[in-house]
């Protein structure tokens, strides 16, 4: 099977309700799984973990931890219309198709259902996420070029 029919598989297989697809032909073998998008890329509960680290009997220091670590979730929180988009998968994240070519979206960008945010590359296959709603970029999260792991926030975005 070659890299463009498998890149078609999963762009077919990202856009339809299928949740896990098998293929085996002689030596080859390839197994596509997807997790719900629409529940696993959108999240906007980060005010529940800071309410519930607040109110804590411990130290003053323990409430700083949270507070510390806190201003990625915290974004959301500020604004209920944002929204985290998370990583449907573990890999590396990359903001272009290729480092000589421009980046996806930036910050401000209104993006449409559908276009391409990134790109996440999974044991050598590249797998584009595209945006579920007409929104704009309010932030970047991940860093280009970096691991990222399941459910990671990569972008927060206002629907529009």
């Amino acid at each position: 099977m070659e890299y463009k029919q498998i890149q078609e598989l999963i762009k077919t297989i990202n856009k339809s309700n299928i949740s896990e697809l098998s293929i085996e032909q002689g030596d080859f073998k390839i197994t596509i799984k997807q997790e719900s998008a629409v529940q696993t890329q959108y999240v906007a509960p980060p005010p529940m973990p800071v309410a519930q680290y607040s109110p804590a009997p411990a130290a003053e220091a323990a409430p700083a931890a949270p507070a510390a670590a806190a201003p990625k979730p915290a974004a959301p929180a500020e604004n209920d219309k944002h929204i985290e988009i998370k990583s449907p998968m573990i890999g590396t994240f990359y903001r272009s198709p290729s480092p000589d070519k421009p980046v996806f979206v930036n910050v401000g960008d209104e993006i449409k259902k559908g276009e391409v945010l990134c790109i996440i590359e999974a044991m050598k296959l590249f797998n584009e996420i595209e945006c579920e709603m007409n929104c704009r970029v309010i932030k970047v999260v991940a860093d280009d070029s970096t691991p990222v792991e399941y459910d990671q926030p990569l972008f927060i975005v206002e629907p529009i």
